[in-house]
């Protein structure tokens, strides 16, 4: 049978489109089905523990539930024993987040219908909950966001936040909101990030409207951790800012979603003075610049007034009518905090300030303490010989 070309730019523009369509259509569906199976799970867990499972039928009965359940539906995947618990966890950790959503002030009529997603998935919570619009609302939101996180990437979670809901919660919305991979989440999971996450000494809630001032503040963190640069001896400023951008993305990353880089030691000629930013970045987020200043010593509170100075001339020079106002960042080795309040409160401009590490995770220490290769291979021998 011959094959019939058509060439025709319409037709392959057509057919491009549609191989993209069924793409999209294959990912969606594929989404759906993970967020299909993770509401399996957490209904799963529900059973387990408001029927006192373990309780009724003793701690076996999950081996006993895991074969069966097998038995009755061939080819079901992820219900090992082990699985199993994992369910478990993740109902008993998340459900502490909805028992601590504040309590409604009206009981809602039992009549009153709500959409059917709402209903369907506050089928598996305390009946006490279903109690108003906004908390179920509030209720929906959570449980989508744990639908959207792959099992995965739960499991780890679970495994580091287990005691800690909030963090655990806290690593649910950043995944879903950034779009991690499971290997980024192990990072952040591993750099402290929500201990660090907004932690910057700012004055960002009297210098920037209510609406933006949170926003800001949750794009700190204190300390930041420069690690990635690889630096463990001596170095400068210029030194730890060049690699810095050496590892660009490393250090976007590190800065969070939403920054943009413009430029290092940005040129501002400031009436006959020429100044230099260290570094310039624009934030999608809040939608304007972030000048930052990197310190390799101590805080100093003319840092402030230095920074201040570039930050209005880029709201000057820079800046359109649809740019908000330009924020600042000191970032530094070390700061003493009141100085650093103090400093801040003195100032019209909004900025916060930070620390930064590099040898948490590469410290020089470690060198000479982990054997080497050779000399592994070289006890192993020793230890053979000796058994001979």
């Amino acid at each position: 049978m011959n094959t019939l070309t058509i060439i025709d730019k319409d037709y392959a523009e057509w057919l491009k489109n549609l191989k993209k369509r069924y793409r999209r259509c294959q990912i969606k569906a594929a989404v759906k089905v993970n967020q299909e199976v993770i509401r399996f799970y957490w209904e799963l867990g529900h059973d387990i523990v408001e029927m006192h499972v373990e309780e009724r039928w003793g701690e076996s009965i999950i081996d006993k539930l895991a074969v069966d359940l097998k038995r009755e539906i061939p080819g079901i995947s992820g219900i090992s024993r082990r699985n199993i618990y994992y369910c478990k966890q993740f109902y008993l950790l998340y459900y502490q987040q909805i028992e601590k959503m504040p309590q409604a002030v009206a009981q809602i009529d039992e009549s009153q219908s709500y959409p059917t997603h709402l209903n369907d998935e506050l089928k598996f919570v305390p009946q006490a909950v279903a109690q108003l619009d906004v908390k179920q609302e509030r209720i929906s939101f959570l449980l989508n966001s744990l639908f959207s996180v792959p099992w995965g990437h739960h499991r780890f979670i679970i495994d580091r936040c287990s005691t800690n809901p909030d963090k655990a919660l806290f690593f649910v919305h950043q995944t879903v909101a950034n779009g991690w991979s499971r290997s980024m989440l192990l990072n952040f999971l591993d750099t402290d990030l929500y201990e660090r996450q907004g932690k910057a000494i700012s004055n960002f809630s009297r210098t920037l409207p209510d609406e933006t001032s949170d926003l800001a503040q949750e794009i700190t963190k204190d300390p930041y951790d420069f690690a990635f640069t690889g630096i463990t001896g001596r170095y400068n400023e210029r030194l730890l800012k060049d690699k810095l951008l050496n590892n660009i993305t490393n250090f976007l990353i590190e800065l969070g979603t939403g920054f943009a880089y413009v430029g290092k030691e940005y040129r501002l000629e400031i009436g006959e003075t020429e100044n230099f930013i260290d570094l310039l970045f624009y934030n999608l987020k809040l939608r304007c610049y972030v000048a930052v200043e990197v310190k390799t010593g101590k805080f100093e509170s003319r840092d402030i007034g230095q920074l201040g100075t570039y930050m209005v001339a880029v709201d000057h020079m820079l800046c359109s009518k649809y740019d908000n106002k330009t924020i600042g960042l000191l970032i530094c080795k070390s700061k003493d905090t009141i100085m650093a309040r103090y400093a801040l409160e003195s100032s019209a401009q909004p900025i916060g300030i930070s620390e930064y590490e590099l040898e948490k995770f590469y410290p020089e220490k470690i060198e000479g303490t982990i054997p080497t290769i050779e000399e592994i291979e070289t006890k192993l021998t020793e230890i053979i010989k000796s058994n001979k």
